[in-house]
């Protein structure tokens, strides 16, 4: 599988580690940064990696920044994404199972790191689980005109 990740400053740490899980899972990393502590705007990294999972380059995306806020509302403005923040390996289960979420958001500051692995196992290994959930997932879908 294909995972892009994207981070702001203050979600670095996180995204070194989340690049560490996704390879020992042996996924491919697509890596659209920042790679520094410096501050910057999270809107530039996190759209970049949600169209590539809106344009088919990767079939995931894993995003990062300090309360997870900042990364799930711009990862939402691109057609076609359905981010959903997961702060424990339920939510990541549910955002994937309930909601056929593309993207999962971390807040570094609110995410026990000792369940990060499972967290991100848990969302790429969950699948949608359609019936009554299809119904919903299709009125965002027509919301937003896709």
């Amino acid at each position: 599988m294909k995972v892009a990740v994207a981070c702001d400053h203050a979600g670095l740490e996180f995204k070194e580690k989340v690049k560490q899980i996704l390879s020992r899972l042996g996924h491919e990393v697509v890596d659209f940064g920042t790679d520094s502590k410096e501050s910057v705007d999270y809107p530039d990294f996190g759209l970049k990696a949600a169209a590539a999972v809106a344009g088919g380059e990767v079939d995931y995306a894993i995003t990062v920044c300090w309360t997870g806020n900042g990364m799930n509302m711009v990862a939402n403005k691109v057609k076609g994404i359905r981010a959903g923040m997961a702060l424990n390996p339920d939510m990541a289960f549910l955002t994937r199972s309930h909601n056929d979420a593309n993207i999962l958001t971390l807040a570094q500051k609110y995410t026990p790191e000792g369940q990060l692995d499972e967290i991100v196992e848990t969302f790429l290994t969950t699948p949608f689980e359609g019936g009554r959930h299809t119904q919903r997932v299709e009125k965002i879908k027509a919301a937003e005109g896709t």
